[in-house]
């Protein structure tokens, strides 16, 4: 896989977005971006999988040479920072340069372990299957295959979909909303006009953003790896934007729920 760096990826998404392999050509008007990759010392705030929190790395650098084409010269380089929490804790990362194309040929930790720690928090709002559905369209990603983590957050966004109609459903949510929904319209609809539907169950992101189905499906039957993963970033932050309101509606739910039991011990102490 090739792409020429129309915008080059920074270091920080070299180091840690980009998957093993893939290869960016910098044009000569962005050989200062190339040195970046080589050179840069700016630290990397990631995900540390031996502290098993995020931490700050600092850039293990030597012989610094600042000619703005010094990177196209080893055809071999290696980048290594060091954990600030713990100096044993090290991330590696090995470049290949062929003219002016550039690709990381190996790293450690691997893109998924250093990627997969924000995604935790989503494992208390999807079920065991679908949050192993996630990580592994993730963990994909991560090694090149980008049609594969399409169809893995296709899945989970029909099953929010589908969440939303099972609740839209329930005698429930004809009480709260006074609407009823038409079932026999909702089956023949199209995913963009069953979301609509269900406007009043899903987050507004979904809603304002419903055309993110089609650019999954799109993904799954026309698009190739390279575009699936050139697009799998921004698909996967809507994805997750969309889970961070559930995530934020059931820790709302579950104050309301706790205040609620308080208010009521507390009124039913006698000494008020």
């Amino acid at each position: 896989m090739t792409r020429q760096a129309a915008s080059p990826p920074t270091p920080a998404q070299f180091y840690i977005e980009l998957p093993l392999y893939e290869e960016v050509t910098f044009s000569p008007d962005h050989s200062v971006e190339g040195w970046l990759i080589r050179y840069s010392d700016a630290p990397l705030d990631v995900y540390c999988p031996e502290c098993g929190s995020h931490s700050v790395f600092t850039r293990l650098l030597s012989n610094v040479n600042h000619a703005p084409e010094a990177w196209t010269y080893d055809p071999l380089f290696d980048v290594k920072f060091i954990c600030s929490r713990n100096r044993e804790h090290k991330l590696y990362f090995q470049f290949k340069v062929a003219g002016r194309t550039m690709q990381k040929i190996g790293q450690f930790p691997s893109l998924a372990a250093l990627n997969l720690y924000d995604v935790k928090k989503y494992s208390g709002i999807l079920d065991k299957p679908k949050f192993q559905e996630l990580t592994k369209a993730i963990g994909l990603a991560a090694h090149g295959v980008g049609v594969g983590s399409f169809v893995y957050l296709r899945r989970i966004f029909e099953m929010l979909v589908e969440e939303a109609h099972q609740l839209a459903r329930s005698p429930e949510a004809w009480i709260e909303t006074g609407e009823k929904l038409d079932e026999e319209e909702f089956n023949k609809a199209r995913m963009a006009e069953k979301i609509q539907l269900l406007h009043k169950h899903l987050p507004s992101f979904l809603v304002e953003n419903r055309s993110l189905y089609g650019i999954l499906s799109k993904g799954v039957h026309e698009l190739s790896e390279q575009e699936c993963l050139a697009a799998f970033p921004i698909v996967r932050i809507g994805i997750e934007i969309i889970l961070d309101a559930k995530v934020e509606q059931l820790s709302r739910m579950k104050k309301q729920e706790a205040a609620r039991k308080a208010i009521q011990a507390l009124a039913e102490n006698r000494a008020w």
